[in-house]
């Protein structure tokens, strides 16, 4: 059986529907919590060592490196939070439609971003 179908194996001319990234988005940051968590049990560890530890950890916090990261995994944390209650409300039998999924993905970008925004302020 000779397939004859159209074969696109060029991921920059592939166009992806919005809830595909939004789907994508949501698997990225919940990787990147999972890094992350490594770094923030180690700085919460030295905090807790002691006193030199605590001022060393917040001596670093002032840094504009350490401000970024912090709000890097603020911004994962936002994203992946929206998105998985998005998948928890099409879980309950709304937004199940590719109408609805369009719908929700739209809402799920628009919270985050006003939410990381304002994670960002919060940060700086």
């Amino acid at each position: 059986m000779k397939d004859t179908r159209p074969v696109n194996l060029d991921i920059a001319t592939i166009k992806l529907p919005i809830t595909a990234y939004a789907s994508i988005l949501h698997r990225i940051s919940g990787v990147f919590l999972f890094v992350a968590i490594g770094v923030m049990i180690y700085a919460l560890d030295l905090s807790l060592s002691s006193a030199e530890g605590f001022a060393s950890v917040g001596a670093a916090l002032d840094s504009l490196f350490a401000k970024l990261v912090v709000w890097a995994v603020l911004s994962g944390l936002i994203y992946h939070s929206v998105a998985g209650v998005k998948h928890l409300i099409m879980d309950m039998g709304y937004g199940e439609t590719y109408e609805g999924g369009v719908f929700g993905s739209r809402i799920t970008f628009l919270v985050s971003a006003v939410m990381i925004a304002l994670a960002g302020l919060w940060v700086w």
